[in-house]
C-alpha cells in the first residue's frame, strides 16, 4: 500500500491536516483503518528499534488498540493495552489538571504566588510568580532540568530562595521541570496531602483511571515494560527532585486513551473535574505559532504540518522563546488540535485529540525515540481515520 498517497487523501499533501467529515470508522472501513496504521507504525518501529509500541485511536466513542513488539527483550513477553509505560512529560498534563482541581475546590487560585502556598519562599523572587506562571513555562528562565546539585527538598529550598530570573515573568515561555514541579508541590500543599497521594487517590480516580501510576504498585510491577535508551541499554526513570510533578507517571494505553476521551468531555461525571480539564484548555499565552495551555498545547484546526513540527522539536523546549500573553485569555475551543509529547530516558509518548471531531491518539513505545516521527506517525494514522475509503473499496 502506498502509505503517502492514502494519507494524502486524508490530509492536504501541502501540510494541513484536512477536518474529519462523516461517521466514525465502521466495520467496512476496518481493514484499511488496519492497513494504515500496521504498516505506518512497522515503519516507525524498524527505523528507530523500539522493543514495544501500543497504539490506541478514539473517534466518535470508538477504540481501536494497535500493538507491537514486547514489554521486555529479557521476558519477550508481547505489549497489550494494558502494559504499563513510562509517560515522561505528558506527566505534567496531570499536574496542571491537579491544580485546576484544586482551583475548582476553591483550595487555590492560578493568580495566587506560589509563596502563598509554601511560605518559607516570602519574600524571593520565586514569589513574585504566580502557579499560572508555573503552568505555562513562563517564569523568566527556569533550566529544563532541575541541577544536578539539588538532590533533596532542603535543597531545593535553597536553590528557589535564590533563583533570579532572566527575563521578566510573563515575556517569555522557557520549558522547564522545575516549573510544573513547583505548580506540583504548591498544589499538594493546597490540598493539604502529598502529591502522588493526590493524583493516585483522588483524581486519577475521578478521571475513570485504574491502572495509572506516581508509584507502580507490586501488584502491577509485571507489568511494567523495560524502557530502552538510544543506545539499546536497559534503563526506568530514576526517582529525584520533583519528578513525579514533572515526569514521574506511568500508565496504560487503556487508560490513556480514556484520558483523552476525558480530555474531550466524554463521560466524565465529577463536576469539579470537568471544570478542571476544560481550565487546562485555555489559551494563555501565544508562542509562535503554538498557544500554550496549561502544560498542554494547542493550534487551531485544521494545522499545518510542519507547525506541529516545530512546535514539538527539541528547540522549542531547549531554549526560550517570546510568549505574548493572550488577553483575555483564549476560552476552550472545539476546532483545535490539543497535544504533548513526554520522553524519559528509555521511553517515548505522544498523546493529541480534537475535541470537535471527538478524534484522539495515543502512542506509547518503550524507547525514546525523535518527537518528529511521533507526530508524523499520528498525523499520518489521523489522516487515514479523516477519509477512510469509499464503501465497498479494498484496503491494499
Amino acid at each position: 500500500m502506498n502509505i503517502r498517497r492514502h494519507f494524502c487523501a486524508g490530509v492536504v499533501c501541502a501540510g494541513l491536516l484536512a477536518a474529519v467529515s462523516g461517521p466514525a470508522f465502521g466495520r467496512s472501513e476496518l481493514p484499511y483503518i488496519d492497513s494504515v496504521i500496521n504498516e505506518a507504525a512497522r515503519a516507525v518501529i524498524r527505523q528507530h528499534d523500539i522493543a514495544g509500541m501500543v497504539i490506541a485511536v478514539t473517534h466518535q466513542g470508538r477504540q481501536r488498540f494497535f500493538t507491537y513488539g514486547v514489554e521486555s527483550l529479557g521476558t519477550r513477553r508481547a505489549v497489550n493495552r494494558d502494559t504499563l509505560f513510562e509517560l515522561g512529560s505528558i506527566s505534567k498534563t496531570f499536574t496542571a489538571t491537579l491544580a485546576a482541581y484544586a482551583q475548582a475546590k476553591g483550595l487555590l487560585a492560578l493568580t495566587d504566588s506560589p509563596a502563598k502556598h509554601l511560605p518559607e519562599l516570602a519574600g524571593t523572587d520565586f514569589a513574585k510568580l504566580t502557579l499560572l506562571n508555573l503552568a505555562t513555562h513562563t517564569t523568566g528562565g527556569f533550566p529544563l532540568q532541575v541541577p544536578d546539585a539539588v538532590r533533596d527538598d532542603v535543597q531545593l529550598m535553597q536553590y528557589l530562595k535564590a533563583w533570579k530570573p532572566e527575563d521578566a515573568p510573563g515575556t517569555t515561555r522557557t520549558y522547564a521541570n522545575p516549573s510544573i514541579g513547583m505548580l506540583g508541590v504548591a498544589t499538594a500543599a493546597s490540598m493539604k496531602q502529598p502529591f502522588a497521594q493526590a493524583l493516585e487517590k483522588d483524581l486519577f480516580p475521578k478521571l475513570g483511571l485504574s491502572s495509572t501510576y506516581v508509584n507502580v504498585p507490586a501488584a502491577k510491577a509485571s507489568r511494567y515494560a523495560q524502557g530502552y535508551n538510544k543506545q539499546g541499554a536497559p534503563v526506568r526513570v530514576n526517582p529525584g527532585v520533583l519528578a513525579a510533578e514533572a515526569y514521574g507517571v506511568k500508565s496504560s494505553a487503556r487508560d490513556m486513551l480514556r484520558y483523552v476521551e476525558a480530555s474531550m468531555d466524554m463521560d466524565v461525571l465529577d463536576k469539579d473535574v470537568r471544570r478542571a480539564i476544560a481550565d487546562t484548555h485555555v489559551g494563555y499565552y501565544q508562542v509562535g505559532g503554538m498557544t500554550q495551555d496549561m502544560a498542554w498545547e494547542q493550534f487551531p484546526y485544521p494545522v499545518a504540518l510542519d507547525t506541529l513540527l516545530t512546535a514539538n522539536a527539541g528547540t522549542l523546549n531547549s531554549q526560550s522563546h517570546p510568549a505574548k500573553a493572550l488577553l483575555p485569555p483564549l476560552a476552550p475551543q472545539a476546532d483545535t488540535w490539543i497535544n504533548k509529547t513526554g520522553s524519559t530516558n528509555g521511553f517515548g509518548a505522544y498523546v493529541a485529540f480534537v475535541p470537535a471531531r471527538k478524534l484522539g491518539i495515543v502512542i506509547l513505545a518503550n524507547r525514546n525515540y525523535p518527537n518528529e516521527a511521533r507526530v508524523r506517525l499520528a498525523a499520518e494514522i489521523l489522516g487515514a481515520l479523516d477519509k477512510p475509503p469509499a464503501p465497498g473499496r479494498a484496503a491494499r
